[in-house]
């Protein structure tokens, strides 16, 4: 029966089936021809899976993050981002990294981050004469970023769908997202040095200018924050959080920015649904095909058969890390996190991995897969805006890959970048 749903999952999606559609519809095998489950489960697990009160945290953060991005922050961020790296070669693609770092606390996204700066910094890229590739390649790779910090919709997905705490993930993703911001900038900076690509400005700025901008900023930034000062003294929830952060985007839009009007809270709105839309249908569907999985014992299946090819809980990562790198080509993020991680959680949890940090490593390398071809979603993402051929975004991102694995590297080997602070604050 196993083979049956992975044959079927891999057929709907060769044939193009929306990837929701595709998880449920592999189920059907396990409803129809054991004779154990009356259909009508399908629909009872598909309402069963929205009614939970963790999950109200994505909407309300879908909702702040649009309504941040449609009071003017975005451009607050790129002239502060230009004034903090601008003036170092390859000035605009630190730019991009530097942007990709603060707006995590704002999209929660990954795929919106690259799509975002791609149409907002990939033109002025290639008109300071950046290759297709590179760019694409930078704006990609930079926006994975934000999927460590608060608050990253896929972190919380997986908190959710894993029983993992939201807030002590949160906090864990803070000082990975750092170094992975410091790694690709000085990945950045060797691949700009060697193509010869300029400064964007040609002076340090003031002291005066940076704090001018900060304070223009400082809305934006405190953002991630106030999740992490409400988290440590218990003020709220992560679901308390979404809703508090929403009236807070409310408050610097009309009050502060006074950017936010109603046409644009009605874009913003209309954008959350349809986000919202795609993440609740991928949840129920996902539901589905994950209850038939427990029905046929495919969890516990897979944890026996990896721990007969091995018990050296570093060699079982390694083949997790493979697995997840693997899917993450095929598989959106959020569709990724609901159908695999269930599966290799209690195999890593066995064998003695920290649940929180292996969220943040499990969330990482799934972002990781959206990277490489041949359907990885970013890449498309920035590759569609750009109209760059996947061949020379994969040529440009070697530097780049070998950059992530440095860092993939010091995650598994120092746990501490991921546990400290959680243990410190909380």
């Amino acid at each position: 029966m196993i083979a049956l749903i992975a044959a079927l999952f891999a057929i709907f999606l060769i044939i193009g089936l929306p990837v929701a559609f595709a998880l449920a519809l592999a189920a059907i095998p396990v409803f129809t021809l054991s004779g154990t489950m009356p259909p009508t489960v399908v629909l009872q697990k598909m309402v069963t899976a929205t009614q939970n009160f963790p999950l109200l945290a994505v909407p309300f953060f879908i909702l702040a993050g649009n309504m941040m991005n449609a009071t003017g922050i975005t451009k607050r961020l790129v002239h502060f981002s230009g004034l903090l790296t601008g003036w170092m070669v390859g000035g605009l693609a630190h730019v991009s990294i530097a942007l990709s770092f603060m707006m995590g606390g704002i999209s929660g996204s990954a795929v919106a981050d690259a799509s975002m700066e791609a149409r907002l910094l990939g033109p002025s890229m290639l008109d300071q004469g950046y290759s297709k590739g590179a760019a694409a390649a930078i704006l990609a790779f930079g926006s994975i970023i934000t999927a460590t910090i608060p608050p990253s919709i896929g972190l919380i997905l997986f908190g959710f769908i894993n029983e993992v705490s939201i807030g002590r993930l949160f906090l864990a993703g803070i000082i990975p997202g750092v170094f992975l911001t410091f790694i690709l900038m000085g990945t950045t900076w060797l691949v700009a040095k060697r193509n010869g690509y300029a400064a964007e400005v040609g002076k340090l700025p003031t002291g005066r200018e940076v704090w001018a901008s900060f304070l223009d900023s400082v809305w934006a930034l405190a953002f991630p924050v106030i999740l992490i000062v409400g988290f440590r003294f218990g003020f709220f929830t992560a679901t308390e959080a979404g809703v508090f952060l929403v009236f807070y985007a409310l408050f610097v839009g009309t009050l502060i920015y006074r950017e936010l009007d109603a046409k644009r809270l009605y874009e913003a709105m209309c954008q959350s649904v349809s986000d919202l839309g795609m993440v609740m249908l991928l949840i129920m569907m996902a539901a589905v095909l994950g209850y038939a999985m427990t029905i046929e014992q495919v969890p516990q299946e897979i944890t026996q058969f990896v721990t007969t090819l091995t018990n050296e809980p570093i060699a079982i990562l390694a083949l997790v890390i493979l697995v997840l790198l693997i899917s993450g080509m095929f598989l959106e993020g959020a569709a990724n996190i609901l159908l695999v991680t269930p599966i290799v959680m209690p195999v890593l949890i066995n064998v003695g991995f920290d649940p929180v940090h292996m969220g943040i490593l499990i969330v990482l390398l799934i972002n990781i897969g959206g990277l490489t071809p041949p359907v990885g979603v970013i890449m498309f993402t920035v590759c569609g805006v750009l109209k760059c051929k996947t061949w020379e975004y994969t040529r440009a991102s070697l530097p780049f890959f070998l950059a992530i694995l440095l860092f993939l590297v010091l995650l598994v080997e120092i746990p501490a970048l991921s546990l400290a602070l959680p243990e410190a604050v909380m």
